[in-house]
């Protein structure tokens, strides 16, 4: 069976205010284009296809024409719910989903796979939403038993539990897992948003043996934890950037040739192919002086741009230079070298002139004193201003 892995679309993210919806309807294009040249039988997508619970209508419609096209293909598609989704909202509606298309965004759903028969048989996909603890805890726990602990630990392990008791009833079937969740040993980016409970964010990846694959979700750099789980179990990453801490991802989606069951109980053959994705625009860091960085316009003038300035006094029209010579310039930050330490922020004292503190904050900000055309223009600007207030 070939299985398609790909995970976090964030539909409706910004980066830096840059709108990507054209760029995400781009990687949907070439997502569909390459569901139907591969021939995939399952598309498993584990969360965050949103970036919000409430996400605006041109990424529902985004969204609802990607899985209609998917469909299309014969491709079955399986989707979970992630920690920027709204399960209820994402599944509102899921037993009127047209053919092919399996939401699960509940507890519930966790015992109640979406079964796919190839020539070796049955392979059931189980979808682990993401699981709040306090939410999950309570559903998780047996009746008449007390709350779980509030931990990401304990409610993925109540839930794997049930995964292998229901599998347990399909002799021979193998078995992919959707989960939405931090394995310990997963390496983060700054883009994901927290899911510390309690001190407690990640799941040992002991707790999730015993699965044929693992479709991991949430971390936006693609990764292999097999060795950790002891399983095959991948992070499919996000298909674009959505910070400077990814600038040296390489995205891709994930293509998973699932073979027949293994003799005596043994895990299937799996073998992973990752598929680069297409990058819209380079992200890029570059730190230096001024000049320095913009010698490298011609090398770098088309990327979405960080520059870190570090001229020891900041440099004039800072901004305008940048831009100029970086159109998709989206962040400055000034960092100055080599200048001399001071002892902190300048104290204003009720009796100073105020044309002093103006001198002492310039001086305080660029790392040197006002030359007396900067003096002159605060000077003026001052005097205008008490000008008018003497008017009003």
């Amino acid at each position: 069976m070939k299985i398609l892995h790909t995970s976090d679309w964030h539909l409706g993210r910004t980066l830096h205010k840059v709108d990507l919806h054209a760029h995400q309807a781009a990687f949907l294009d070439w997502l569909v284009e390459l569901v139907t040249a591969e021939q995939v039988d399952v598309v498993v997508i584990p969360g965050d296809v949103y970036d919000r619970a409430v996400p605006a209508v041109t990424s529902v419609t985004l969204l609802d024409d990607a899985l209609a096209r998917l469909a299309a293909t014969g491709a079955t598609v399986v989707l979970t719910s992630g920690n920027h989704d709204s399960p209820e909202r994402l599944g509102f509606g899921r037993g009127l989903m047209r053919a092919g298309v399996h939401l699960l965004t509940d507890v519930p759903g966790i015992e109640h796979p979406v079964s796919v028969h190839d020539e070796h048989g049955e392979v059931l996909f189980f979808g682990l939403p993401y699981l709040e603890p306090d939410r999950a805890r309570t559903e998780l726990a047996g009746e008449g038993e007390e709350p779980l602990a509030r931990s990401h630990e304990a409610v993925t392990r109540a839930a794997l539990d049930r995964v292998r008791e229901r599998a347990a009833a399909h002799p021979g079937a193998r078995t992919v897992v959707l989960a939405h969740t931090f394995v310990t040993g997963g390496e983060a980016s700054d883009s994901e948003r927290d899911l510390s409970v309690g001190g407690v964010d990640s799941v040992p990846a002991g707790v999730l043996r015993g699965i044929d694959y693992l479709a991991l979700g949430h971390l936006h750099g693609c990764q292999d934890l097999t060795a950790a789980v002891g399983a095959p179990a991948w992070y499919s990453g996000s298909p674009l950037a959505f910070s400077f801490s990814e600038r040296n991802h390489r995205k891709s989606v994930l293509l998973i040739d699932l073979g027949a069951p293994g003799a005596d109980g043994e895990r299937a053959q799996v073998e992973v192919r990752r598929l680069a994705t297409p990058v819209p625009r380079r992200l890029t860091q570059l730190r230096g002086t001024l000049a320095e960085i913009l010698a490298r316009r011609d090398e770098h003038g088309g990327d979405w741009l960080k520059a870190v300035v570090t001229d020891p006094a900041r440099p004039a029209h800072l901004q305008e230079q940048l831009r100029e010579a970086f159109p998709y310039l989206l962040l400055t930050e000034y960092a100055p070298e080599g200048r001399e330490a001071r002892e902190g922020t300048p104290v204003v004292r009720r009796e100073q002139d105020p044309l002093e503190v103006m001198d002492e904050f310039l001086a305080h900000v660029t790392g040197g004193d006002p030359t007396e055309a900067e003096h002159d223009v605060l000077e003026r600007a001052y005097t205008a201003v008490r000008r008018r207030q003497e008017a009003s």
